[in-house]
């Protein structure tokens, strides 16, 4: 273990040995924890559970099932993260859980591991001090961090965890892929043998018995905890059946609820009411390790949820299990709404009736003691120096310590003085020219020292003193990239510091470039580093004295600040402030000549700059220096050193007091009964009370006297706020007070009853400053003092503070000129007073007392929350066994207009996920119940890899700013925004309808139209078009091959982009009626038989089609299946050819070989395909006669395609239909025999499938047919192919055009060289059948401009099943237009157009112009009466190429009249209207149209089928999905759908598996932004697993469909609470 990672935690030299110490744990067996989705995982399992397979339990009946070990000398503790826990399978567990979860029933079992547990409490071994090395190494590897350690708190947080259990439902454990799951080693996991276990190394109830001395009741705390958790040790509980304390997954045993009947439960559970009447006692039946196979993915047994849709698998197990958590009662909804600039309203906090309010009287002003003019008192610091200098060179003025604990170097006065001397000269005379000095008198200078160097510190900093330069002391820069280290860069310059102070051994330390210079740290100023050694520097002349001058209001020194977000601020001291600060700590400290004081703090700022470098010398006191990296080796150093010197005080943290008392160690001649006073800096901190009481307790055998430990507060800006002082008097105790939580939420002091849950114990810090005047007024708005029983941020009015924040005179006003005012208005001084940045009141007899800083306060929903307690609930959750103490970070982020709060930890290497989840559920419960507030986010990282501060504790702001930009890199999260987001919009109530009169008069009222609109009318055109006179396709082919047998119809390219193949009208024509020879011949087929044509895309196709015309039979075109993915492409082309009910199935030789080889038998049963025919052998002969239907509404062929929503639907489209759709695409597109159109789209179906095969044939153009795989090995093949034949209109799908964007982007150039020419294209058509992507349009538009595409070319067109064309832009007419809605309105069903940019604003491009012949209304779907313009609604539409129906088997024919017959409700119901299932609006726009009229455009919003209902409103996929896509630069995908009504995002992940966890808080925080929803569950993906169909659209229902069976491997499934 890195010992970097102890730093606010342990010492290292505190560790126990890897593997030891970490004895007997409390394990839970998480049966639904086995979701690690590895698939080979099963081999390693019964190596792993060897050991644990448990006995028959002895008690009968009793709920908690104890497994002693059989091998006594095997008590490893090792991960369980098998699938199969001895017999019983995972899935079958969840499907059981599920069944169990229904019926209330919630069977729950213990296994505990090691033989202590089993001892009743009275006979444990008493830790006594002969054990005292065992002792010691328990309490290194479990003990809680003593600073934040109050046995009140833990005691209350226990108790909560455990009134928790009686109600907590169980939480889904996410599911992680093996690769991400930490790898460890075995041994990790091992603790010395049994033998010593019941010595209980590091378990729980060992942790914290209190040591050998102690005089207080903490012994068997932890024992009491884990009781008041697991229940207690007897075998007569069963309340411990109802739900662990929080524990991860649902932990069930299979095998039991197998055998326990569950009675009629259908209805969904009343999840609000667990209770331990509902648990089952079975014993474990013996033979339990029988082999029993796992089903395979996705076939688990069928299970009902609680909604009653069957589902199967394991994902649906834990889905349900998070809507059963979801449906416990919240905490109650707000009542009032603020309108977000939108008829939308989100909820505001309203305040609770019942809250605290305060009551006291205003306070008054306390002030603190007079200021005691001594008259021996220096006129200035430096005079004190020159005095003891002088007077008395040989006093020790400083010893510092090396890492053995050595002394390493005396400083004397006398050297002090004359070295600063020294420095101050060479500063003033020896830094640029005699004419140019770098640093005058007033001057800025950095001071940068390493920790381990005081005594080169204090040189430096009194030189800069003496030659009246400012000192700004700050870190050493270790990397170029250290945490905060810019922010200091910024400080720098903003003070314009040009030389840098430095030691010798700090100069070389610092990194240097090949040329060995020090290189400019990243935002640094560029700085002279000068060393202050003394053999570095020239004496001064005799003749040259210092100016010593009284103390005056000049800039004594800067001390920088690190504010909550990460920017660094420089507070100005003066030289009174300074002096008046010396004197007045040794006043209230009672500080005397030469009196020797211990300091382990940082003594560049603060407590340790203010005692150790600055007072001790105004005293001429000696001060002993304790280095951190001493502290490190040694936690007790600083009690040695004050026993070898006899030392009178000391300063030190709480940090340092509780590695003192871990490390003690029965030390026989420690003795502080020299002590007269032990300053804790931190004491304002309320945790610090703990370690206080702790170390009290400990030495007071050792000398230490109660009333010696004197807590201060402090801060950046008013130096010492407060002190205890040292009192001879040991009866009067400390000021304590029990203050409620809950009462501090609302600012308000409420003293609680110790018995109460949630208080928070806070110590005084002693009296106010002498000189000083302090007052607390409110932290927000006006600084109006507070009330006596209100809590405030403390201000001070004193001469000893800081006076400004440098160079920003706005942030000094609000600080540091405050006047606070009384409730009447009136200042209550004409003085300034200063706000210390610290929350608290003055209790009774002058008594400050601080209970957080304003740095650390997080205000939730109106109450306030500080991140210190929030840490110590977090500590006080047992077993701390998992996490570091010292390195948890607390902070809050705002999402959704509130702020949230996220708790960061470092994870132990050695703790496994289940462990780590159920320490995470529980310290969700427990703050919870002890603050009443929801954790927004849990994250756990791995050890070492938060941002630390120079002296080892976390760098808050730069912990948040990487959660933000997700590269925290957790290895565990837990997201509850179901629990703590309260202030969603309202739901919304579907309104009665409105009866059709009024929606009329409602629209004539507002001046809204009705929407609808239509293309030409087709009866109006004058063309000369031939074809118009056949009815037939198949008659105009005849009619083709005699007029212009050798024009040429199609050419088909290869990937060289060469013609691979072409047809003249001839040649089709006499390949047609070969082919419908064949069919009768050799197919002996009737006229009306269906033919599946499963060919490539090709003239093979085209030929077969119309060959089965000829023939009279009915084609169906199919796609072939994929050569190297036969299993899932088969099984498709099988079902079409099944449901359109084909009798012969035509195809080449290859692809006949395919379908009957060993591989397509492995998929489909190749028994059972219909009659086979090859094309590539065709008859020499004519057909006797070429069919010719009866009647133009008889059908021509069946149009086949999966949908988006995974649904397989065949439509008919008739002659006449057909023929209608040829004639509307040549007027709109203005075909004739002399164009030439290029197409590189799938002629499987829709518009792909009539451009590909039809249109030729009918208005005789030339088709360059461009097969879209053949874009693979070649991308530029089609551009470039649309570039050699000059083509002005070319199709393409979203799929051809993304693969052009991203593999070309780069090409552009090399692709203008080789002459590509876009410039003649009028109209590059997306043929589609969804909302119009506009964003990759845009970007195609843009990457192709600079080769001649117009930016106007290219558009979308819009078909859908009823309808295969409704919209295409064709070459006259307006530019499609793109207008931005409202998407707020739009889940409304309501059309806002909004300004572009504007917040929440959407963009919709046109999808091209309606076609000829087409009519649109927009109907509604529910009531099917019309819209007017400005909804949302159904797209209806009326055209002669309607399809005429769905081509089913059932002949569901409810179904098909509902989509192909439908009327209006009301206005116009003669008319009869073909429904697309997709949502849409009109609008007329300022354009006009070929005909003069003003043009209608359309806008595809979604498919109805797709859209989701969430809140009552109705939600587009894409949209969300595009919010989630920008929401990291590693999501590639998105797909989103809802499962029981929990919205599920999945997100392709382009990036390695370690970014996986940090998605989760990222997808969550964008899509409550910006949509108002909470996700429920998210999943992360590798790229490629999100299934997209041949059109380019996502298929959201398969991968529905694929994650519920547990089919997608996904790297990582967060179940959101």
């Amino acid at each position: 273990m890195e010992s970097a990672s102890f730093c606010d935690d342990f010492p290292p030299c505190l560790m126990a040995p890897q593997g030891q110490g970490r004895g007997s744990l409390w394990f839970t067996v998480a049966l639904l924890a086995g979701d690690i989705t590895q698939k080979g995982y099963e081999k390693k399992r019964s190596k792993l559970i060897g050991a644990y397979l448990p006995q028959p339990p002895t008690a009968n009946g009793a709920a908690v099932v104890r497994c002693r070990l059989q091998h006594s000398d095997v008590s490893t503790r090792r991960p369980f993260r098998s699938a199969h826990i001895g017999v019983c399978d995972v899935r079958e567990a969840a499907a059981r859980e599920r069944v169990a979860s229904a019926t209330g029933n919630r069977p729950l079992f213990y296994f505990r591991f090691g033989v202590d547990q089993a001892l009743p409490q009275e006979r444990r071994v008493p830790v006594t001090p002969s054990s005292a090395s065992r002792y010691h190494r328990r309490r290194s590897s479990g003990s809680r961090d003593e600073r934040y350690r109050s046995d009140v708190h833990t005691e209350a947080v226990q108790a909560a965890l455990a009134k928790h259990k009686e109600r907590k439902m169980a939480v889904p454990m996410p599911s992680k892929r093996r690769s991400l799951v930490v790898q460890t080693s075995m041994d990790a996991y091992t603790p010395p043998d049994t033998s010593s276990g019941s010595e209980d190394e590091g378990s729980v109830q060992g942790d914290s018995q209190g040591t050998p001395t102690s005089s207080q009741g903490s012994i068997n705390m932890e024992h009491w905890i884990s009781q008041a958790i697991h229940g207690s040790t007897t075998s007569t509980t069963s309340s411990s059946s109802t739900q662990s304390g929080g524990s991860g997954a649902a932990h069930r045993l299979a095998d039991v609820m197998a055998q326990t009947h569950i009675e009629n439960h259908s209805a969904p559970p009343d999840v609000t009411t667990y209770t331990s009447e509902h648990s089952i006692q079975v014993e474990r039946p013996q033979g339990s390790t029988t082999s029993r196979t796992a089903p395979k993915y996705g076939n688990a047994e069928l299970m009902e949820t609680g909604d009653g849709v069957p589902v199967s698998s394991r994902v649906s197990a834990k889905i349900q299990q998070l809507v059963n958590t979801l449906k416990r009662p919240k905490r109650p909804p707000l009542r009032e709404f603020f309108v977000d600039d939108f008829e939308e309203l989100l909820e505001v906090q309203q305040p609770d009736p019942n809250q605290p309010k305060p009551e006291g009287a205003q306070m008054l002003a306390v002030r603190g003691e007079q200021l005691g003019v001594v008259t021996n008192w220096p006129p200035s610091l430096e005079a004190a120096l020159q005095r003891w200098g002088t007077i008395s060179p040989k006093a020790p003025c400083l010893t510092t310590m090396d890492t053995n604990g050595k002394p390493l170097y005396i400083l004397t006065y006398g050297k002090l003085w004359t070295r600063s001397m020294k420095v101050a000269y060479n500063i003033l005379h020896k830094l640029g020219t005699k004419q140019e000095p770098m640093v005058r008198p007033g001057d800025r200078v950095a001071l940068v020292f390493p920790n381990n160097d005081p005594a080169a510190f204090m040189v430096a900093f009194y030189g800069c003193l003496l030659a009246e330069v400012v000192p700004v002391p700050i870190e050493v820069p270790l990397t170029r990239k250290d945490a905060g280290s810019q922010q200091i860069g910024f400080l720098l310059g903003s003070c314009g510091v040009t030389v840098a102070l430095t030691s010798d051994a700090c100069h070389k330390g610092l990194p240097k470039s090949p040329t060995g210079e020090i290189p400019q740290f990243k935002g640094w100023p560029k700085l002279l580093w000068f060393v202050t050694e003394s053999k570095h520097l020239s004496k001064p002349p005799r003749d040259w004295f210092p100016h010593i001058k009284d103390a005056n209001n000049d800039t004594a020194y800067i001390e920088y600040k690190t504010c909550k977000d990460g920017s660094v601020l420089g507070v100005t001291v003066t030289r009174i402030a300074l002096l008046t600060h010396c004197q007045a700590l040794t006043q209230a400290c009672g500080y005397t000549e030469a009196e020797t004081i211990v300091n382990v703090l940082d003594f560049k700022k603060d407590v340790g700059l203010w005692h150790g470098i600055l007072t001790s010398v105004m005293n001429m006191m000696h001060v002993i220096s304790i280095p951190y990296s001493l502290m490190k080796v040694n936690p007790l150093s600083w009690i040695q050193k004050v026993c070898q010197y006899k030392a009178k005080v000391a300063c030190v943290k709480s940090r340092d007091m509780h590695w003192a008392l871990v490390a003690h160690r029965d030390q026989r001649d420690v003795n502080l009964s020299s002590l007269r006073m032990l300053i804790v800096a931190d004491g304002a901190n309320p945790w610090s009370i703990s370690s206080c009481d702790a170390f009290l307790n400990v030495f007071q055998s050792k000398g230490l006297r109660q009333e010696v430990i004197c807590p201060c507060a402090s801060s950046p800006e008013a130096l010492t706020v407060a002190i205890r002082r040292p009192t001879d008097d040991s009866n009067q105790p400390p000021g304590r007070g029990v203050l409620s939580m809950h009462g501090l939420t609302y600012g308000v002091i409420r003293v609680d009853s110790e018995e109460k849950l949630s208080v928070l114990t806070v110590q005084d810090v002693g009296l106010v400053m002498p000189g000083a005047i302090m007052c607390s007024v409110k932290p927000e708005g006006i600084p109006q003092l507070c009330r006596t029983d209100e809590i405030g941020e403390l201000c001070v009015c004193a001469v000893a503070t800081g006076t400004s924040y440098y160079g920003l005179s706005g942030m000094t006003k609000n600080t540091f000129e405050v006047f606070p005012v009384t409730s009447s208005g009136a200042p209550i001084s004409e003085y300034p007073f200063i706000r210390t940045g610290l929350l608290g009141f003055v209790g009774p007899g002058g008594l400050v007392f601080v209970v957080g800083k304003m740095d650390g306060l997080m205000v939730v929903s109106g109450r306030r929350h500080n991140a210190d307690d929030i840490v110590a609930t977090a500590l006080a959750v047992e077993p701390m066994k998992f996490v570091y103490r010292g390195r948890i970070a607390v902070f809050s982020v705002t999402v959704l207009h509130d702020e949230r709060i996220v708790i960061v930890a470092e994870q132990r290497p050695d703790s496994t996920e289940e462990d780590s989840f159920q320490w995470m559920s529980r310290v969700l419960q427990a703050i919870d119940s002890i603050h009443q507030v929801g954790v927004y986010c849990l994250a756990l990282v791995p050890a070492n890899t938060l941002p630390k501060t120079p002296l080892g504790g976390i760098h808050l702001s730069e912990t948040k700013q990487l959660f933000l930009e997700g590269s925290l890199h957790p290895c565990n999260v837990l997201m509850c925004p179901h629990t703590c987001v309260t202030n969603l919009p309202k739901p919304r109530q579907k309104q009665p309808e409105i009866g059709p009169a009024s929606v009329m008069v409602g629209n004539l009222v507002s001046g809204k139209r009705i929407a609808q609109a239509s293309g030409r009318d087709l009866g109006q055109i004058e063309d000369n078009d031939q074809a118009r006179k056949f009815l037939f396709l198949s008659e105009v082919l005849q009619w083709r091959a005699q007029t212009t047998p050798d024009h040429v119809l199609y050419t088909l390219l290869n990937c060289r982009g060469t013609i691979a193949n072409s047809l003249t009208c001839v040649q089709l024509h006499k390949r047609a009626e070969k082919i419908a020879v064949m069919l009768m011949e050799r197919g002996h087929l009737q006229d009306g038989d269906h033919v599946a044509l499963v060919y490539p895309p090709g003239i093979d196709l085209i030929a077969a089609f119309y060959g089965c015309l000829y023939a009279g039979c009915v084609p169906i075109t199919v796609r072939p299946p994929h050569p190297q993915n036969i299993a899932t492409t088969l099984p498709t082309v099988k079902m079409i050819v099944e449901v359109s009910r084909s009798a012969c199935l035509m195809t080449t030789q290859l692809i006949c070989k395919l379908l009957r080889s060993r591989e397509a038998a492995a998929a489909v049963d190749v028994r059972a395909w219909p009659l086979i025919l090859d094309t590539d052998d065709l008859p020499k002969k004519r057909p006797a006669q070429i069919y010719k239907p009866s009647n133009p509404d008889t059908l021509a062929y069946l149009d086949f395609s999966v949908s988006t929503t995974g649904m397989l639907a065949g439509v008919k489209m008739s002659h006449a239909a057909t023929s209608a759709f040829c004639r509307s695409i040549k007027l709109q597109c203005e075909l004739y025999p002399s164009r030439e159109v290029a197409i590189c789209l799938d002629p499987y179906c829709g518009l792909g499938f009539v451009l590909w095969c039809l249109c030729s044939v009918y208005s005789g153009h030339q088709s360059i047919l461009i097969p879209p795989s053949e874009l693979e090995t070649n991308p530029a093949l089609w551009l470039l192919a649309v570039s050699q034949y000059k083509v002005r209109d070319t199709f393409c799908s979203y799929s051809v055009m993304e693969l052009c964007t991203k593999g070309l982007g780069s090409q552009t150039e090399s692709l203008k060289a080789r002459g590509l020419d876009l410039s003649r294209v009028r109209t590059c058509v997306v043929v589609a059948e969804e909302r119009p992507r506009i964003a990759l349009t845009q970007s195609f538009s843009k990457l192709f401009k600079d080769l001649g595409l117009h930016p106007r070319a290219v558009s979308t067109s819009f078909g859908c099943r009823v309808n295969l064309a409704i919209c295409l832009q064709g070459t006259s007419g307006p530019d499609p237009t793109t207008v931005y809605v409202d998407m707020r309105a739009l889940r409304h069903d309501r059309v806002r157009l909004v300004e572009r940019g504007s917040p929440h604003s959407l963009p919709l491009m046109e999808s091209g112009k309606i076609l000829p012949g087409v009519r649109i209304i927009i109907a509604n779907p529910e009531t099917k009466g019309p819209l007017g313009d400005s909804h949302l609604g159904e797209i209806w539409v009326h055209s002669a190429h309607n399809a005429s129906g769905y081509f089913t088997i059932y002949g569901d024919e409810s179904l098909q009249s509902d989509h192909f017959n439908s009327r209006l409700s009301f206005g116009d119901t003669q008319t009869i209207w073909a429904r697309t299932g997709y949502l849409g609006f009109l609008r007329r726009t300022e354009l006009t149209d070929a005909n003069g009229e003003r043009h209608d455009a359309l806008y595809v919003v979604g498919a109805l089928d797709e859209a989701m209902e969430l809140r009552g409103m109705r939600y587009h996929p894409i949209d969300i999905e595009t919010s989630v896509i920008r929401a990291h630069k590693s999501v590639t995908e998105c797909a989103v759908f809802t499962w029981t009504n929990l919205l599920v995002v999945v997100v392709e992940l382009d990036g390695s598996e370690q970014e996986a966890l940090d998605l989760v808080p990222l997808v969550t925080n964008v899509v409550l932004e910006e949509h108002y929803l909470i996700v429920g569950v998210v999943v992360v993906v590798d790229i490629g697993v999100i299934p997209i169909n041949s059109r380019g659209e996502k298929q959201r229902m398969h991968l529905r469909d694929g994650f519920l069976a547990d089919q997608l491997d996904p790297i990582y499934v967060a179940y959101n609470m």
